[in-house]
């Protein structure tokens, strides 16, 4: 038979680049078998399959008879194989058996059209994948070979048996044809006894109904085996009421003692209107034979097929989790697990250049460095499965589809514990602990600025949060522009802002993000679970995230003997924090009947090194340690620093565009 093109797919004996040779036999198993035949292995995308190869075990290797199908993209392939353009193969292979860098056993999955010269000479290459958080994860047990051979146009000899292959496949297709052609009487002639029945039920409830219409109709129909010649007239003594058995149409004028009665038509409308008012036809009709069994109607259940699934696996019904590989994907990742920002305030007046008079001493720079440490914490996931259930479970694979759940719910716990804290209880034990995975939005005020909205006043709008973004931009000290992560009903709120036209504002959430001056609005779902939160501004490049190796996120299965349990387990050891000052702006709703109150700066005297804390109604001032300040005068030792905080007190928000934080630094 003739083959668009033929050539080795891969050959024995050869060794590869890393080491390992393809061993005689290792896919022996697969004589005779027909694998697609794609363009670059681009499986995912159906246009990519251009046809079927016929694998044939020789001495030697494996050798590969290619048929292009009739896509108009398999016909530019054939094209640009017959004009040489294309002149190499190379396989994807998985289960493969490896040892002492000899493939023992595998099976091909493909066949991929590649670029000629692209990696010549053998060379087999694994398959990896990249996680959301930067890991890969590389399968031993697959890979892409290429032989670096060139394709030959080889014809299947006569008498093979690949030859006898391909030719019974194309003897299905004419059996189909076959099929295609059967006539009327041929398909009820297959029938089973049941499917007759059902067949006899419908036809003579069709002559009722055209009995019913009109008593002295003549109905012409189509005999099975093609002829509009007969005739069925209807008895006048057929009145609505009188006894009626069924006509068999395929049995000419044979008559059977066991006759059943068929339904009238008043038992179809009977039955009609209990399937509008149940809202199943099936349950209605059930329903109807069970009440009225004189009608003795069987093999119901042939009218109404069985359910199918329309997806693989069962869809998993969880929180939308598209923000979750942006905040994975945005952290800075560190090789170590215990991180240490270090960070130098040059905010002090000591800290400024200073103009020289000739004759006087110049003075030196002071300035202050403070750090934080965090050190990492396990987060993990465990499952376990009964080996019975997993042999079982025919339909789909359910151990891959439990990794799958696996993985998502742990990178979805990692990205809430980075953004919002996991929002357990502090004594909960499973509390992922906010010393270690240090949550944005609820950090430090020197590293994340609170900022308070007032949207609870009758004259209140959306439209405050983006001015109080852009006040307090100037705080803004983190890197670059920021992203804004915030709920979705916040994004459709502003989205509604109309102008006194009636027209809206923001057509686009992109002309949110323009006036917010931020690089794009990220919608995250778990926010919703912090009615007091409105949004978090931050580029996530300044948060760190830290592991040592093998702290990275693995997976581990067992078995265990006692309860025939397979158990599994998915975990990470790290740790995260935000790592420059001043890199984050939160903003919280302010209750609805808090009074604004305005912070004032505290007075610094640098010769005496006393700071003078005012006394505001409504404010109070603590120190880097959380301690509240006495309003007077602070006398700060020398050679050390304070940094006041400005927070409101119950009752009270501090509107935006105002300044909370002041550094003090005694020489």
């Amino acid at each position: 038979m003739e083959a668009d093109f033929s050539g080795w797919v891969t050959k024995a004996g050869i060794k590869c680049t890393d080491g390992r040779t393809i061993e005689e036999g290792a896919f022996k198993h697969q004589h005779t078998q027909k694998v697609p035949l794609v363009w670059m292995h681009g499986h995912k995308d159906p246009e990519n399959v251009l046809g079927h190869v016929l694998l044939e075990h020789r001495d030697g290797g494996v050798y590969g008879y290619a048929f292009f199908n009739k896509s108009p993209k398999a016909q530019h392939m054939k094209e640009s194989v017959d004009h040489k353009d294309i002149t190499q193969m190379s396989i994807w292979a998985n289960e493969l058996v490896q040892k002492s860098g000899k493939v023992l056993h595998g099976a091909i999955r493909e066949v991929s059209l590649v670029l000629s010269g692209a990696n010549p000479g053998a060379v087999i290459e694994n398959i990896a994948i990249r996680h959301g958080d930067g890991s890969s994860e590389e399968f031993d047990d697959e890979a892409i070979i290429k032989t670096g051979l060139e394709l030959e146009h080889e014809q299947i000899p006569e008498g093979s048996d690949l030859l006898h292959a391909e030719e019974e496949d194309k003897k299905d297709d004419d059996k189909k044809d076959d099929e295609d052609d059967k006539t009327l009487l041929d398909i009820y002639e297959s029938m089973t006894d049941e499917e007759k029945q059902v067949v006899h039920y419908m036809v003579g409830q069709a002559l009722a109904a055209a009995d019913e219409k009109d008593d002295d109709t003549e109905a012409k129909q189509t005999n099975v085996d093609g002829n509009e010649d007969e005739t069925i007239k209807h008895d006048d003594s057929k009145k609505e009421g009188s006894d009626m058995t069924t006509h068999n149409i395929f049995e000419g004028d044979k008559t059977k003692e066991d006759q059943r009665v068929v339904l009238s038509h008043s038992d179809m409308q009977e039955i009609l209107a209990e399937a509008v008012s149940s809202g199943s036809l099936k349950k209605a009709v059930h329903a109807y034979a069970a009440e009225h069994l004189e009608h003795g109607i069987q093999g119901l259940d042939l009218l109404f097929p069985e359910a199918r699934a329309v997806t693989t696996t069962p869809e998993f019904d969880k929180r939308r989790t598209e923000w979750v590989a942006n905040v994975l994907g945005g952290v800075t990742k560190r090789p170590f697990s215990r991180i240490k920002s270090w960070t130098a305030d040059l905010t002090y007046e000591e800290a400024r250049a200073k103009g020289y008079v000739k004759g006087t001493m110049k003075k030196e720079e002071f300035f202050s460095i403070s750090k934080r440490e965090t050190g990492p914490q396990t987060v993990y996931k465990k499952q376990k499965l009964d080996r019975d259930d997993i042999l079982d479970i025919t339909d789909f694979d359910v151990v891959v589809w439990m990794k799958g759940e696996m993985r998502v719910m742990l990178e979805e716990e990692i990205a809430r514990a980075i953004l919002l804290g996991d929002g357990r209880a502090i004594d909960h034990d499973d509390k992922i602990q906010e010393d270690k995975i240090r949550p944005i939005a609820f950090d430090d005020p020197f590293y994340a600025i609170p900022v308070f909205v007032n949207l609870g006043d009758a004259e209140s709008s959306i439209e405050e949060v983006l001015d109080a973004a852009t006040l307090h931009r100037e705080f803004y000290k983190g890197t670059g522009t920021p992203d804004f992560y915030t709920t979705e009903r916040f994004i459709s709120q502003v989205l509604l802002v109309r102008d006194e036209m009636g027209r809206k504002i923001y057509r686009s959430v992109e002309e949110i993000a323009t006036t917010m001056r931020v690089g794009k609005l990220v919608a995250v779902e778990v926010m919703n679970e912090y009615p007091e939160l409105i949004g978090v501004m931050v580029n996530l490049s300044d948060y760190s995230t830290g592991t040592d190796r093998g702290g990275e996120v693995n997976f581990f299965e067992d078995f265990d003997i006692d309860f025939n349990q397979n158990k599994y387990l998915t975990e990470s050891r790290l740790s995260g924090a935000l790592a420059k000052m001043h890199s984050a702006l939160v903003f919280f709703r302010s209750e609805t009947a808090d009074a604004a109150a305005i912070p004032e700066a505290p007075a610094w005297d640098s010769e005496t090194g006393t700071a003078t804390i005012p006394l505001v109604t409504g404010i109070e001032y603590r120190d880097q340690d959380g301690d509240v300040l006495a309003a007077g005068a602070l006398v700060v030792p020398a050679g050390t620093n304070i940094k006041v905080q400005a927070w409101a007190e119950d009752g009270y928000y501090i509107p935006a565009g105002y300044k909370t934080s002041w550094s003090f630094l005694s020489i």
